[in-house]
């Protein structure tokens, strides 16, 4: 395919997406239209100039978010971008793309695990771990049993950030030799089946893992060189789809007696990882800038369990009257009407309306913090 198709096709395909209703709330097709907005930004010719236009219009157009992913199968936006990475490899240079909401932090500690996660820790030292995917009450059942050798397990329901951590989590934990992969797939994302793919077959050049059938199977938070050593450190089993405690402890058992532990006693973080920079929050020094598009007042009306909140300018003139009964609604309406235009006033914003909203659910006094 040539460039001017390949670009034809992606348009076509953003298109399907935006008008398909639920897409136009979803945080997918807005995720998608800001990655291909950068990911072709340094192409050239009018069937770019026509997709940028699109990206804009559909952009601007898009509805207040109000889900971050339904799990849709087919999901419009992701094989719209899966489908234009493919076309586009080895035709068109592009960049590898950071997504805003695809970082984690990494602790610089000697503590292990090194990423947050919704995992149960029993023993350091084991050799085995487990993701139990989207079965979310496996890995409390795994802790009472108990088995020998087990070291770790929790939950993986992306294809992307989950992989990420459990990657990062295993390379600096050399005593960990055996992942199974247990539990049930993520609806549409197919988490379990990137993990073997990722195992056999690694990533691409666009950090793509090779074979992956998920929705966005990018692993952003992670180096190649990681990747190869997470491939060359552990063995993979899969139970996907078994969710049998007794079961997956045995073959955790099991698998701990065929290969013990042989590294030191002490010696997670053999692997350097990457990491974003950690920033320190801190009270600030200088009050909130003025706010070109105006002021506001919150009014918490606890008899009638809503929120008030008024808009004026610096004129004092009453511009609008938004009213909610929850932080999340009205911030996301003030944005969707550019009511405030500034960050540091929209972080002001969301902190006053969760306290407005917190007061009315326990009853307690609202006076509202000076920016």
């Amino acid at each position: 395919m040539t460039q001017d198709e390949i670009l034809r096709q992606l348009r076509m395909d953003l298109a399907q997406a935006f008008e398909t209703p639920k897409c136009r709330r979803c945080g997918c097709l807005r995720d998608t239209l800001l990655t291909m907005r950068e990911a072709t930004a340094n192409l050239s010719g009018i069937e770019s100039e026509a997709l940028q236009a699109d990206i804009i219009r559909f952009l601007n157009s898009m509805e207040a978010i109000k889900y971050p992913c339904l799990g849709c199968d087919p999901c419009y936006p992701a094989n719209a971008e899966n489908r234009f990475l493919t076309a586009a490899e080895g035709v068109l240079l592009l960049p590898n793309v950071q997504r805003a909401s695809c970082a984690f932090e990494v602790r610089t500690d000697d503590s292990w695990p090194v990423v947050a996660g919704e995992y149960i820790v029993l023993d350091h030292c084991a050799t085995v771990a487990v993701s139990t995917l989207a079965s979310t009450d496996l890995p409390e059942k795994l802790s009472r049993l108990r088995p020998h050798g087990l070291a770790i397990a929790g939950k993986t329901e992306t294809e992307n950030i989950g992989i990420d951590k459990v990657v990062k989590n295993i390379i600096t934990n050399p005593c960990i030799r055996t992942l199974i992969i247990a539990g049930q797939e993520p609806k549409g994302h197919l988490t379990g089946q990137a993990l073997l793919s990722l195992w056999e077959n690694g990533v691409d050049e666009q950090q793509r893992i090779v074979g992956a059938k998920g929705k966005r199977p990018f692993l952003r938070n992670i180096t190649a060189q990681e990747i190869e050593h997470f491939r060359q450190q552990v063995i993979l089993v899969d139970m996907i789809g078994c969710d049998d405690a007794e079961r997956i402890a045995a073959e955790a058992a099991d698998r701990a007696q065929k290969q013990p532990c042989a590294c030191p006693a002490a010696s997670p973080r053999e692997v350097a990882t990457t990491s974003p920079r950690r920033l320190r929050a801190e009270m600030p020094n200088r009050p909130v800038k003025l706010d070109r598009s105006g002021y506001f007042v919150i009014i918490p009306q606890p008899d009638k369990k809503l929120i008030i909140v008024e808009h004026y300018d610096y004129r004092d003139q009453l511009l609008h009257v938004i009213e909610g009964q929850d932080a999340r609604s009205l911030c996301a309406t003030i944005l969707e009407f550019g009511l405030a235009s500034q960050l540091d006033h929209a972080a002001y914003l969301g902190r006053e309306l969760m306290r407005a909203e917190l007061s009315i659910r326990y009853g307690l006094p609202f006076v509202q913090d000076g920016a």
